[in-house]
């Protein structure tokens, strides 16, 4: 049985009764923020679009993340303030988000609605990330979001976009997931990203990021695999007996550890 559209059940998991699930996916999905924290000199990405009334545009900001992993693995103490603003379909996210910012990050506009429907006329930004975020557009959708992300930045603005890419765990897990416990719409990997945005019309450079996560914990392991499915109505143990998801899940697992292979682009506007 289907357990409906994707978009809509992750927007279902971004709300207070979704909570502990997660906070059970970030005990292990915080290293892709410090990943990206390290990846790059942010303080020098930056310091062109600091002050003076430069603004930023957070795209599907979830809880805010990866401005936490910035303020907390970089030194961004000699920026300028900047202006950000949170777009996010999830009011509970905007907020939780919010409560995350530190200087140089004065909140700005709270913008709770998708980025493909981001109005045509908003006032370009300075700076535009989406970060781990783009996962659940439909990929009907995808074009006209990407179109919405390009002309969102100014001339001379910094873009930047990370996503899995489709042999990393998300998009393999999430893929299984579909063919062996419920149908849905298939997550966006940064493949499809990097196109529809060089579609749009958007000089994009890549940079690609490998790493793992892991734990010993099989508490901990299903809660992120949960939130990895948006969907915590199925056990680990349904999971590991499932058609196609059992056996990739069965590669993910040495003994009672297990470990989860990522691959990540960072496309760079």
């Amino acid at each position: 049985m289907s357990r409906g559209d994707t978009a809509r059940r992750s927007l279902e998991h971004w709300s207070e009764a979704g909570r502990s699930e997660m906070e059970a996916f970030y005990a292990l999905a915080v290293e892709d923020y410090r990943q990206l924290a390290l990846a790059a000199d942010w303080p020098a990405l930056l310091r062109p679009h600091a002050g003076d009334g430069k603004r930023l545009l957070d795209v599907a900001c979830g809880s805010g993340k990866f401005p936490s992993a910035l303020l907390a693995h970089t030194d961004l103490s000699t920026l300028g303030p900047i202006s950000y603003d949170l777009l996010d379909p999830s009011s509970f996210s905007v907020a939780e988000a919010r409560a995350t910012l530190g200087g140089p990050f004065v909140p700005g506009r709270e913008l709770v609605l998708t980025l493909q429907d981001l109005p045509a006329d908003v006032q370009p930004y300075d700076v535009v990330w989406a970060t781990h975020a783009l996962y659940a557009v439909p990929p009907v959708e995808l074009p006209a979001a990407a179109e919405r992300f390009v002309a969102a930045l100014a001339p001379g603005g910094l873009g930047v976009v990370a996503q899995a890419t489709a042999a990393s765990h998300y998009l393999a897990f999430y893929d299984a997931y579909r063919a062996g416990i419920a149908e849905a719409t298939p997550y966006t990997s940064a493949e499809q990203v990097r196109d529809a945005l060089r579609s749009a019309g958007a000089e994009v450079r890549e940079q690609a990021l490998h790493y793992t996560t892991g734990t010993p914990d099989r508490d901990v392991a299903e809660g992120f695999l949960q939130r990895c499915a948006f969907d915590d109505t199925v056990s680990l143990e349904q999971m590991l007996a499932a058609p196609v998801l059992g056996d990739y899940l069965a590669s993910c697992r040495t003994g009672s550890s297990w470990t989860f292979e990522h691959e990540v682009l960072l496309l760079w506007l």
